[in-house]
This record gives structure tokens, sequence and C-alpha cells, in this order.
């Protein structure tokens, strides 16, 4: 079994509020949980407006699968409305 974590620190530049953020960041956990099959949690700067920070995990038994699974959601990540990705910290087990 191969455990795969990531975890991503993004901008929300255009969010005024908690309200417009939290908006935001549903949209992009639905996205990737609906299109990638991982699980999402807003792990950081909960009560920041214009940042959060993200965990996605996957499990799998191939190692080049979990590693696909999160480049596509850094991919993804990237590509994102309303959000910039500043960092991310990829984790294997």
């Amino acid at each position: 079994m191969i455990i795969g974590a990531l975890s991503v620190e993004t901008a929300l530049l255009e969010a005024m509020s908690l309200k417009e953020k939290r908006r935001v960041i549903k949209g992009v956990k639905e996205r990737l949980r609906r299109q990638f099959n991982v699980s999402v949690a807003e792990v950081g700067d909960t009560d920041a407006p214009r940042r959060a920070t993200l965990a996605i995990v996957t499990v799998a038994d191939d190692a080049r699968f979990v590693h696909s699974v999160l480049d596509k959601a850094v991919d993804t990540l990237r590509s994102a409305t309303g959000l910039t990705l500043m960092d991310y910290e990829r984790e294997i087990l």
C-alpha cells in the first residue's frame, strides 16, 4: 500500500472575506475529489481570508499511480480560478 500526501499553500488574492474564501475552497475541494478520487481538507490558515493550506491524500498499490494523481492535482490547482498556488510539499509513505 502506497500513501501519497500533498500539503499545498495557496493565496486567494481576490477574497475579501472568509465567506468568499470558503466558496472558492469548497469548489476546489469538490473538483479535486470528483476528478481524482482523493481526500481533501483545509488544514491551515482557516481564519485568514486570503490564504489556505490544503492537504490532499490518495492511496493505491502503485507508486507511479500515486505520483501521477498528485501531479495532476497540482496542475489542477495551478489552473484553478480564484486561487494561486504558492508552494507544495509531497510525501510518499
